[in-house]
């Protein structure tokens, strides 16, 4: 049961340093390596995923923008609703994860922002929790306390290079080491579905606003 706990993990999307963690290898799979780290202060440890996708950086940040599709790839989104779209490069969204009893399910709005260095085409997105827009419900836990970033970096033509950390405290009566036990396998999951999702065509094009 717990080992599902792990899935909802994967989809927060915040702004964060890699820099301050101390990476030990924990799973490579698909070509998806798996990494944790001890984060002090905190008893769940940070994640870092790496694999080299074969796209562009436009398709992907597609992706991650196309909030609606999330149920298909992020591992226990049970939904995922545009809020509110700033610009096309900026929105916010609300999304419900989808725990296994006795468990509660989990929640948060996030801020996706994307941006894009002009001289190496390097894309950042972040996507910090904020509060607001929608109530907090009883029976739902808020994720409040998160921090995630994704690196896109092109590589050739329709390969890139993705780099994505994570470090959330799911909030809750979960045990810290059953989280931290099974820390690859969400992330896992998900690059996977990744994989598919960049294949389908509504993607192909990518957005006009990321430079390959």
């Amino acid at each position: 049961m717990y080992k599902k706990l792990l899935l909802f993990l994967f989809i927060f999307k915040i702004s964060t340093t890699s820099a301050q963690y101390k990476w030990s290898p924990k799973t490579d799979k698909d070509g998806i390596k798996v990494f944790t780290s001890l984060v002090p202060g905190s008893k769940f440890k940070a994640i870092k995923v790496e694999a080299d996708l074969d796209a562009t950086a436009a398709q992907l940040v597609k992706v991650l923008l196309d909030v609606k599709g999330c149920t298909e790839w992020v591992s226990h989104t049970k939904l995922c609703t545009l809020l509110k779209q700033v610009s096309p490069s900026e929105l916010y969204y609300y999304s419900e994860i989808d725990v296994p009893w006795p468990a509660t399910n989990r929640d948060f709005v996030a801020h996706l922002i994307v941006h894009q260095n002009p001289e190496t085409k390097v894309v950042t997105v972040d996507g910090p929790a904020v509060p607001g827009f929608v109530p907090v419900k009883d029976d739902i836990v808020r994720i409040t306390a998160s921090k995630g970033e994704w690196i896109i970096t092109p590589l050739q033509k329709d390969k890139i290079k993705v780099v994505y950390t994570l470090q959330v405290d799911p909030g809750g009566n979960i045990p810290a080491w059953l989280i931290n036990m099974l820390a690859a396998e969400g992330p896992t999951r998900s690059f996977q579905g990744l994989k598919k999702q960049l294949k389908k065509p509504e993607y192909a094009q990518g957005v006009g606003f990321i430079k390959d």
